[in-house]
């Protein structure tokens, strides 16, 4: 467990040095992921029509309830890993 964890945070730092700023689908995945494999499960309310990007992340997020912290942290390395190499 603790070797994932240490991977998930030298992807967290990868994803700071890459060379191509990723579209905005992939931007949403990469932040759910991060957000269900540190956080867990969505909490709180949905933010408000005006707020559009705050909708989006929570959205996105929401989508991976269920998922476990664990199977979130390797889905986002492995989507910084696919980042990396392209």
């Amino acid at each position: 467990m603790s070797d994932l964890v240490s991977r998930f945070q030298t992807a967290v730092e990868d994803s700071k040095k890459l060379d191509k700023r990723p579209d905005n689908d992939t931007l949403l995945k990469l932040y759910a992921c991060f957000k269900q494999g540190s956080s867990g499960d969505v909490a709180g309310k949905r933010p408000g029509f005006t707020d559009l990007v705050g909708r989006a992340k929570y959205d996105a997020w929401a989508k991976l309830k269920g998922t476990s912290k664990e199977d979130a942290m390797r889905q986002y390395i492995d989507l910084i890993e696919s980042l990396k190499s392209a």
